[in-house]
């Protein structure tokens, strides 16, 4: 049977696409259509694997989050592996990613089929994220703290954007990367928050001092994902992230949600400390692997 690659354009498109993401992924949370839309840009690619007209898997192509390499993301309905659906996928997107003039590509699996199939066209091990996970009981709201107070975005929703000039550029080099995260203000206000009254900040007179919150999840609405969180370097060692962290738990416990979860980078150690002390438990491992591009092995263009 032949596989046949196409671009994803309709919004019923991006519903097959979501659907094999989810059935790929189902613990983790699945943009929305409409976010899908949001995050739109020149460069980005979405396509679609169809057998006999059924789509079967799926693929994205994209800028990485510091701009200095592609993305590829390859998803195959877990029916129909094994069939060189992946690579016919990961061909075409690794095309465009040359097209898109990158030299190198990115990419993350969570299974060591996976990691051998990506292993074959000369992706290696460049980092690891680890699931933590955290069931969600009778939650208490913490006390209100002392020099500070929290608030959610719903009530001041300016403070999104003030969290973005004094909380995460400041702290975005933070992370464990090789080199710094770029995100734009409007990534900011639409890729990470989607509900106001689940995300939270902290706020010490005029000035936001720390972020934590939560991402729903429409497909599953009993689970979140847990949102960016940092702590401005002044006020680090004064419970000010686990603050955060208690009230969003809190916040979920009274709107159904029954699990939450994080993904915390290796290098990483202080959030993994603090998320073990607030209970959560460890789960599925990520590995980061890179590749020189053009990709050697079977994704490489037939010559």
């Amino acid at each position: 049977m032949d596989t046949t690659i196409r671009t994803a354009i309709t919004d019923a498109d991006y519903e097959s696409w979501r659907a094999v993401r989810i059935a790929v992924m189902p613990y983790e949370r699945c943009p929305t259509v409409a976010e899908i839309r949001e995050l739109d840009r020149p460069g980005r690619l979405l396509v679609l694997a169809e057998i006999d007209g059924a789509v079967v898997g799926s693929g994205q192509a994209d800028r990485s989050g510091d701009s200095q390499r592609a993305s590829l993301t390859v998803f195959v309905h877990p029916d129909f592996r094994r069939r060189g659906v992946g690579t016919d996928v990961l061909r075409v997107i690794a095309e465009h990613a040359v097209a898109q003039g990158f030299d190198t590509a990115g990419t993350f699996v969570d299974d060591e089929g996976s990691r051998r199939f990506a292993g074959r066209f000369g992706f290696v091990e460049r980092n690891r994220e680890v699931e933590q996970v955290r069931r969600i009981g009778a939650e208490p709201w913490p006390e209100p703290p002392t020099g500070y107070e929290i608030v959610s975005v719903a009530e001041r929703p300016e403070l999104w954007t003030a969290a973005y000039h004094q909380v995460a550029l400041p702290t975005l080099p933070d992370m464990d990367h090789p080199t710094p995260l770029k995100v734009s203000a409007a990534d900011w206000a639409n890729d990470w928050i989607n509900d106001p009254a689940a995300m939270f900040v902290a706020v010490a007179g005029d000035e936001v001092i720390g972020v934590a919150g939560l991402k729903l999840d429409s497909d599953r609405p009993e689970r979140a994902e847990v949102g960016y969180t940092a702590v401005r370097r002044e006020w680090r060692g004064r419970s000010v992230a686990s603050t955060l962290k208690r009230t969003s738990m809190a916040w979920a416990a009274e709107h159904g949600i029954t699990e939450i979860y994080t993904w915390t980078q290796r290098g990483n150690e202080a959030m993994r400390r603090l998320n073990e002390h607030l209970g959560f438990s460890y789960g599925i491992v990520s590995i980061t692997m890179r590749a020189p591009l053009p990709l050697t092995g079977e994704a490489s263009p037939a010559r």
